[in-house]
């Protein structure tokens, strides 16, 4: 279960970033390089549409949820079972923005938080009884 929460996540980030940089990036780039951004009127209130798109892409969750799955990926190969707490704050976030903005892929991150605190508990209870005995 955790692999597959891996999955989901890595998989949310890379199709969130490639999806937003192939359609966004490519309108605003040359507002993000000539620092349009850092213009006194700019900002979340009076959000222009070229920070918008940077939030959306280079500034958004992808890169992040991209590094959670790889992760989560890597600490299961290696058989160390990840904390609960980054299960916690996923299903947190995820659970908000998909009350918000349904339908999005943001139920995925949903199930993927699910499945890694199922697996992560699961993983517990078997580690338990093993560190008991060894002490």
């Amino acid at each position: 279960m955790i692999k597959w929460a891996g999955r989901i996540f890595a998989f949310l980030g890379i199709g969130h970033t490639l999806l937003s940089l192939a359609l966004v990036a490519p309108d605003h780039a040359a507002a993000w390089f000539s620092g349009d951004l850092w213009r006194p009127d700019e900002g979340v209130i009076a959000m222009s549409p070229a920070m918008a798109g940077y939030w959306l892409s280079v500034g958004g969750f992808g890169v992040p949820m991209l590094t959670l799955g790889f992760t989560v990926l890597w600490m299961d190969r290696r058989g160390i079972v990840p904390p609960a707490f980054l299960g916690w704050a996923v299903l947190a976030w995820a659970a908000v923005d998909t009350v918000i903005l349904l339908p999005s892929p943001w139920i995925l991150a949903v199930v993927g938080s699910v499945l890694y605190l199922v697996g992560v508990r699961r993983a517990s209870r078997m580690i338990e009884p093993v560190a008991a005995q060894a002490v």
